[in-house]
């Protein structure tokens, strides 16, 4: 497996830690760790192996005991959720037995079945027709100890053959479990809340990880259902039309092997998928982190609105991240040299428009003539850009356009509206590009210049054209502005911007409320990646 770059490979110890170290080095990062034969002095570790009388010395002990085991479908992988699998109701001994003839066949190098008839179903989950080999049948997190349901505690008459391990000392548990598998069998990947010592007793099981962060590429089940804690791809057979981000789950993913006597940490909310060769026994311990069990209800809706605006900021970020692809080059290639559209007429349309907005009594600072070349690119191609959303839009209702210069946007006959893209993705948004990349400095310049010169097609390009990512970018912009210009400065600059707007007002709340519509799209985007929930978004008058 590769190794995400986000993550240092996870740590092994030849021998545990003591249980002070363990917390201090180890729990607390909430990062996995490997410990070589942590389980090896278990009494278990000999007299539970399958291969050297194990499978009598179980039978004898527990034989009696009614066991509820999984009954998959989709053998070799045990899915968790209760649509994927069954439970059946059978004798510890019968289960010993399925093993047995797992191993005989082994040995014979023959198949044999284990008929259906031997299984009771449990309560509402009726027994499918058909045979099933043993290879189906999975004795899966059956508990030795649960310190809320210990009336349930079948298998308790085990744990004298366990210890409690060092690392572990002082620990108040939850639960420890039992697992059993007499063919081979893998896990569905999923998360669990608690932090969790898995110790392999006999065999050999494959332990796949991922970081909580690489929830989004591993498509978690919705919050809300029986299995949420459960991916919805399956690494078998990935399919990447219905899971595109799957494709980046295997450079976010560790795989550890854990041979008998060996046990691996498991922190809290880390997805894991496990692939156990056949004849593996397993323990594993189960408690609560301090973050968890310290964590006032109380508390719960603040932190859950911080770490939800937290994932919102890292989404927009991802959203509004630098392309790779293109440049100002490629946007200005529809373009001839910088000054041409001098020629064109833009100085009439420039003495038109400031007329209307009484613009000459500004102080001008900046003429079209003095602005640096990318900026003057910048200015001709926002001019072209709204010029040609405007002719599509007239085109559109089937007028006829023959004048580049531009109406009042508030005189639009009857209540429609220039549509705007709804974009969220800085890629696939013109507009959001070119403010992207221009300097914080050249684009002042380019809306001062729009803001004297062009005021109609500046307010055409904020009420109209504006999208929520150009909306984000655009403030930004701003932020930057801010921190590089002089109050004075600033103060003049913001005055001549929002003074090209007949209403100042409905400028300034454009702005906003397509910002706020892109920060719910981010919102959107974090529910469906890190919670797999499907929203639609709310409708506006904007």
């Amino acid at each position: 497996m590769s190794t995400g770059c986000e993550f240092p490979t996870i740590k092994t110890f030849e021998s545990a830690p003591s249980a002070a170290d363990f917390e201090s080095t180890v729990e607390l990062t909430n990062f996995p760790a490997v410990f070589r034969g942590c389980a090896s002095d278990w009494d278990a570790f000999f007299k539970w192996n399958p291969f050297n009388n194990g499978l009598d010395y179980l039978e004898q002990r527990a034989g009696s005991i009614e066991v509820e085991a999984m009954l998959s479908r989709t053998a070799p992988v045990f899915n968790g959720d209760i649509r994927s699998h069954e439970r059946v109701s059978l004798p510890f001994s019968d289960f010993v037995g399925f093993c047995k003839q797992h191993l005989r066949s082994k040995r014979n190098g023959s198949v044999v079945e284990a008929k259906s008839s031997c299984l009771t179903p449990m309560p509402n989950c009726p027994m499918p027709e058909e045979d099933h080999v043993p290879g189906q049948i999975y004795l899966a997190q059956f508990p030795i100890l649960n310190d809320e349901k210990e009336n349930k505690v079948q298998l308790k008459i085990l744990r004298q053959d366990i210890q409690m391990p060092t690392l572990l000392g002082g620990k108040s548990l939850s639960s420890i479990n039992f697992w059993m598998n007499s063919a081979e069998a893998r896990s569905s990947t999923h998360y669990d809340p608690h932090h969790n010592l898995l110790c392999v007793v006999s065999g050999c099981k494959k332990v796949v990880l991922w970081p909580p962060s690489a929830s989004p590429s591993l498509y978690p089940m919705p919050i809300y259902g029986e299995a949420s804690n459960h991916s919805s791809v399956g690494l078998e057979n990935l399919n990447l039309s219905d899971y595109p981000r799957a494709e980046h789950s295997l450079k976010q993913s560790q795989e550890v092997t854990l041979n008998a006597g060996d046990a691996v940490f498991i922190p809290e909310g880390w997805f894991h998928q496990v692939d156990s060769d056949e004849l593996t026994i397993a323990v594993n311990f189960w408690w609560q982190s301090n973050i968890m069990s310290n964590l006032a209800e109380h508390m719960d809706s603040y932190y859950l609105r911080r770490i939800t605006r937290r994932l919102i900021d890292r989404e927009m970020s991802l959203l509004v991240s630098k392309p790779s692809s293109t440049d100002l080059k490629q946007l200005s290639e529809r373009i001839d040299q910088s000054h041409t559209w001098q020629a064109e007429g833009v100085n009439d349309i420039s003495s038109n428009e400031s007329t209307k907005k009484g613009l000459g009594s500004l102080q001008e600072r900046t003429s079209l003539q003095d602005l640096e070349p990318s900026a003057c690119q910048a200015l001709h191609e926002l001019i072209s850009l709204v010029h040609d959303h405007v002719n599509a839009v007239d085109i559109s209702k089937g007028l006829q356009h023959t004048s580049p210069s531009f109406s009042d946007p508030a005189s639009e006959s009857g209540n429609s509206k220039i549509l705007v893209n709804v974009s969220s993705c800085l890629e696939d948004d013109h507009f959001a590009h070119m403010l992207w990349n221009l300097e914080a400095s050249r684009l002042r310049d380019v809306l001062l210049a729009m803001a004297r010169y062009f005021p109609r097609t500046l307010e055409a390009l904020i009420l109209h054209m504006l999208s929520p990512v150009a909306a984000e970018v655009l403030t930004q912009k701003f932020d930057e502005i801010d921190q590089e210009t002089g109050e004075e400065d600033r103060n003049q600059f913001y005055r001549e911007f929002y003074g090209a707007f007949d209403d100042e007002s409905a400028a300034m709340d454009i702005i906003l409320s397509r910002k706020e519509a892109f920060a719910f799209q981010a919102f959107k985007n974090v529910l469906d990646k890190h919670l797999g929930v499907n929203i639609a978004s709310p409708t506006t008058n904007n």
